[in-house]
């Protein structure tokens, strides 16, 4: 079972408390379905815009054991108020750049 870390919206998260990001990780489901059912290690908000501390907050759910992290739909989706984040490109940029080879994936339902 792969571990996986979830950054989230701040903006968003007294709107949605995460319940279907965990279901669908431990299912394995929609943008988990190529890594199977996963543990859930770790599950932060961004820090709030324009996101900078989504980058190390990044690096400190890989350095805690996460081998793939996810940013949850409602920072590119804008899930569920239909409102993306408007600092996801340079956001997702320097998140990459920081936890290097690990897969960084931009949605989870």
């Amino acid at each position: 079972m792969k571990k996986i870390g979830i950054i989230r919206c701040q903006q968003t998260e007294d709107m949605c408390p995460g319940t279907t990001d965990f279901k669908i990780a431990a299912s394995g489901k929609f943008a988990f379905e190529p890594f199977g059912p996963c543990e859930i290690v770790g599950f932060v908000s961004c820090g709030g815009c324009p996101g900078k501390r989504a980058v190390t907050r990044a690096r400190m759910l890989v350095d805690r054991g996460a081998e793939i992290v996810f940013l949850a739909s409602c920072i590119r989706k804008g899930n569920p108020i239909g409102m993306p984040c408007p600092h996801y490109e340079a956001m997702r940029t320097a998140i990459e750049k920081k936890i290097e080879a690990i897969p960084l994936v931009d949605w989870t339902h």
